[in-house]
């Protein structure tokens, strides 16, 4: 049995009606058990097209935390969203089964509500090539699309899903979970791929930037021999991800662009910890080191003669604040 599928909430269906299943579950009928409050309408208004892929390194535990964060993402942006479960080669089944689930929560106002809808496919590997007109059969017309592919078990697995990565306003992978060839994929359109794992790195991005606006680029920039990301085992997805943004920014700075630039682990660093330096020539120094679990970070620098250290609260951006970074900024 696909374990996947029958871990995740919803009331099952026949994949042929899952259209009218969902109207009447909007409309009161017997799948209402489906989701805790009512709508009408206005409340059901939809504003994006969400594709979950729960690739084979997916646990039912991961699948059901997963699903979660899709619900707690749908209640800011509401949205239609299809939750992909491909069955193992070593579970029984030929056929595809739907399940529903919607729910609505009140929104910022009095009279608002947010409500969401979801479709569950599981659906056998030998039965791949039919999924393409399963999927666009249950998403919304006139809506954009955003697919999410979850914990693949190797890049290859992709190449079996060109629709989605084409047709997709974006297309959303976390490089802390990524297999290690997906450095090795050739994305069908590369402008469009997000990385999770540097979605969650905006508040270390607003920081960082705010505390050298302080400074003039030049002075920045000035001397600058190299660039140094460590990190403890926790955040080596995280590590990349800001070395690739400093090198960004020291270049719009006037830094060369030849600049060395250093990623690894840290030796006897918390495993929740990561550390950004900047080495310089003429004696200047910057540093930022930042622990998730400790929930602070400490800044120190001495640019353009100026001495600063400064502490601040610290974390990363939760995973439902995480998709909508990476999907709408």
């Amino acid at each position: 049995m696909p374990e996947i599928f029958n871990a995740l909430p919803g009331q099952e269906v026949s994949v042929s009606g899952i259209s009218k299943a969902l109207a009447r579950m909007w409309a009161g009928g017997e799948e209402k058990s489906s989701g805790p409050a009512d709508a009408g309408e206005s409340g059901k208004a939809t504003q994006v097209n969400f594709v979950l892929h729960l690739g084979y390194y997916t646990t039912a535990a991961d699948a059901l935390l997963q699903f979660q964060i899709a619900v707690e993402f749908s209640r800011r942006y509401p949205c239609r969203v299809v939750v992909l479960c491909p069955m193992r080669l070593d579970e029984a089944g030929q056929d595809f089964r739907a399940k529903i689930y919607g729910e609505c929560t009140p929104g910022k106002t009095k009279g608002d509500i947010r409500c969401c809808e979801f479709v569950m496919l599981s659906y056998p590997m030998a039965s791949r090539r039919y999924l393409e007109n399963q999927v666009s059969v249950c998403l919304s017309t006139d809506l954009p699309l955003y697919y999410w592919a979850h914990n693949f078990s190797s890049s290859v697995r992709l190449n079996d899903y060109k629709y989605l990565l084409s047709r997709s306003k974006r297309v959303l992978f976390d490089s802390a979970l990524a297999p290690e060839d997906m450095t090795d994929f050739v994305w069908p359109r590369p402008e469009v791929v997000r990385d999770l794992a540097y979605a969650r790195l905006l508040p270390v991005r607003q920081a960082i930037g705010q505390f050298l606006s302080g400074f003039a680029p030049a002075l920045i920039s000035s001397g600058l021999g190299g660039v140094t990301v460590r990190h403890g085992a926790a955040h080596a997805a995280e590590a990349h991800g800001l070395a690739v943004w400093a090198r960004s920014r020291l270049l719009d700075c006037g830094a060369n662009g030849e600049l060395a630039y250093e990623v690894g682990a840290g030796q006897g660093m918390p495993a929740t910890a990561i550390e950004l330096s900047f080495h310089y020539t003429n004696g200047q120094h910057f540093s930022w080191l930042g622990d998730t679990c400790k929930g602070c970070a400490q800044f120190k620098a001495s640019i353009g003669g100026a001495q600063s250290e400064l502490a601040i609260a610290f974390g990363l951006l939760g995973p439902a604040a995480t998709l909508a970074e990476a999907m709408f900024f």
